[in-house]
């Protein structure tokens, strides 16, 4: 069955096509072009863009991915759904090996059977393999090493794992990585310490993207408590050095300012800057107290000022918003045109997890993953491989 979507403009990856029309198949794209013959979804002067890809989310509506809770999981991904996110990396927090494995089966089952909300690519293994002392407001308890016996044990879920975080300085960090690469999982580096030298080593092990750019790693600044002379890059250099690695920003508006977003797009590009929201379970949720991590031993925190901040409001601890806040963050802070914006939720992290050739923009031939935008950028209609999944 054909539909098609007209009377609106359509966000592609490198412009916006005004009285555009979109025609679907059942689940894919078939045809893109200029406005002709009837609608039958008409777009009311808004706009169609592609369904946002997470790489980085942890929780919503009340509930952490790590909560080991299957209704729960399902809520996530549905409410993700509600702020435009039709595919996601359901993200570990630091937690006893047993909450990882309870983490793994959830997520190979809802991959498997869908949430009624966001697909599940895969997992983003984002903990417990974190510098202590660049932990950020993750729990305490769990935090450790790579351990090969271990690790394999959680490899035994590669089929549902899509990019795995490592501190490149921790003992057993580039066993980890080859392993990783092994099974074919994106391996990146976040909460860490590392210098520019370690980086180095982590490049040529595999790693290949950097976790939420300027938060909770290192720089020349942060090395120089260790040594003071001379002077050393970190992570953030690294990441402006080498190509190979890709990266991504939290564009909530409270993380980075415009200055700091506008300069990671600059020297990283299109193509290797992705928007994540690394979202709690407090998006959607009132003002006031709640926990990263699981239930039973997660760390707390408040949400207040549209931002996750710890108790003694000196360190941020998440994001609270969903990806349509952080596309509109983007592109009204750095003046990038909207189709850009768009593409850097859509396009880039559907590329950053070798995706691109099925999700990630409007093209004929790709899943009708779409969004239906109102002129204000507020999210109208979800469709998820051609079925509406969300109606506002």
């Amino acid at each position: 069955m054909t539909i098609a979507f007209q009377n609106g403009a359509i966000i592609l990856e490198d412009r916006v096509l005004d009285n555009g029309r979109v025609e679907i198949d059942g689940d894919t794209i078939r045809s893109v072009g200029p406005a002709s013959g009837r609608a039958d979804i008409d777009l009311q002067g808004g706009y169609l863009c592609p369904g946002f890809v997470e790489l980085h989310a942890h929780g919503g509506s009340g509930h952490d991915f790590m909560d080991g809770d299957e209704a729960g999981f399902r809520t996530i991904c549905q409410t993700h759904a509600r702020h435009g996110t039709t595919s996601i990396c359901p993200t570990t927090t630091v937690a006893r090996h047993e909450k990882h494995m309870r983490f793994f089966e959830l997520c190979r089952k809802l991959k498997r059977e869908g949430t009624g909300g966001a697909r599940v690519l895969g997992a983003h293994f984002y903990g417990p393999y974190f510098a202590a002392a660049a932990k950020g407001a993750h729990p305490s308890t769990g935090l450790r090493p790579p351990d090969p016996r271990e690790y394999e044990q959680y490899l035994g879920f590669a089929d549902c794992i899509a990019t795995a975080t490592i501190a490149p300085e921790l003992p057993g960090a580039e066993g980890f990585v080859r392993a990783c690469r092994a099974k074919g999982i994106v391996c990146t580096t976040g909460h860490s310490l590392a210098t520019f030298a370690q980086m180095t080593d982590a490049v040529r092990w595999g790693v290949r993207h950097l976790d939420h750019l300027f938060c909770a790693h290192s720089d020349y600044r942060r090395l120089r408590e260790f040594q003071t002379y001379p002077m050393r890059g970190g992570i953030l250099e690294a990441a402006f050095y080498f190509d190979e690695l890709s990266t991504e920003v939290i564009a909530d508006g409270k993380h980075l300012d415009r200055e700091l977003l506008m300069l990671a797009f600059k020297l990283k590009g299109p193509d290797r800057l992705a928007l994540v929201t690394d979202c709690s379970r407090a998006l959607d949720m009132p003002d006031g107290e709640y926990l990263i991590g699981p239930r039973d031993e997660g760390t707390p925190f408040l949400k207040k000022d549209g931002v996750g901040v710890m108790l003694d409001g000196k360190a941020l601890a998440s994001s609270v918003v969903g990806m349509d806040h952080c596309v509109k963050t983007f592109h009204e802070f750095t003046g990038q045109p909207l189709h850009m914006a768009v593409r850097l939720a859509s396009l880039t992290p559907a590329k950053i997890l070798g995706l691109d050739k099925e999700i990630g923009s409007i093209a004929a031939g790709k899943r009708a993953d779409l969004v239906v935008l109102d002129r204000d950028l507020r999210v109208r209609d979800v469709y998820l491989a051609g079925q509406k999944i969300v109606e506002h």
